[in-house]
């Protein structure tokens, strides 16, 4: 049998990566509370997960989207179909998440395979995942920036604007663990590229934003930081941040 598609990476949060992106389960006693949706294929792959770690469907309270790129939302509209749960995300990601492909970016896309052929295996299994075929999602429920979420781990919603132009993480400060979603990342899907950095401008709004954006994940002071593409960094975000700008741009 093959590595199982979710493991513990902090307390009670669970990290399940599919194809390239990461989504997390948050446990706290019988609730969970899910972060991004992945690929529309990836929908079985957390019933799977679900059942691994003790938990079923009807546990998940919501889910929440740190922002609406069509491989952070493939199985939202889904979830909140079958499983009736509310689906947060920051109001000026309500649009994208009906039109998952209508997003601003800094750089053409076309380029980034032919300068980065590393990608190219990348982009392939996203393809293979679904990302080409993601359906929107409507009726979403407002992210309050700077407020505690009352869902399990209870969140505080970091307002974190670049990637796109309501990106979020989310801190969990009982935990010492904030989700950064795409604000900055260990893995870019669009160069190959490993290590803390912001994503390349194939896929993001403003980079020189995503940049200034750093400093509120600095603010939390977390020592494990979970991305949305990459593998989890638990030397402390302020390394995490300091590694991703003297990255920079790409």
């Amino acid at each position: 049998m093959g590595r199982s598609a979710v493991s513990e990476v902090a307390d009670r949060v669970f990290r399940i990566e599919h194809a390239h992106v990461n989504l997390y389960l948050v446990v706290e006693g019988s609730d969970v509370l899910i972060v991004d949706a992945g690929h529309p294929e990836t929908w079985d792959v957390v019933g799977r997960s679900l059942r691994e770690i003790g938990m079923r469907p009807g546990s998940v309270q919501g889910l929440v989207l740190t922002h609406a790129h069509f491989d952070h939302t493939g199985f939202a509209a889904r979830a909140q179909r079958q499983l009736g749960v509310p689906v947060w995300a920051h109001p000026r990601e309500h649009y994208l998440a009906a039109h998952p492909y209508r997003y601003a970016h800094e750089r053409p896309r076309a380029a980034y395979p032919v300068r980065h052929p590393r990608a190219l295996p990348i982009l392939a299994a996203m393809a293979r995942a679904g990302a080409w075929r993601v359906p929107g999602v409507r009726g979403l429920l407002d992210l309050p920036t700077g407020e505690t979420v009352a869902v399990a781990g209870s969140p505080r919603v970091v307002f974190t604007p670049g990637h796109t132009f309501g990106h979020c993480a989310l801190h969990l400060p009982e935990r010492d663990v904030v989700l950064s979603g795409d604000a900055l990342v260990t893995l870019d899907p669009y160069t190959g590229l490993r290590g803390p950095q912001i994503v390349a401008g194939a896929a993001t709004a403003d980079s020189a934003q995503a940049l200034a954006s750093l400093d509120a994940l600095t603010d939390t002071g977390a020592t494990t930081l979970l991305p949305g593409h990459g593998e989890p960094w638990s030397a402390g975000v302020v390394q995490a941040v300091a590694a991703a700008r003297e990255r920079g741009a790409h």
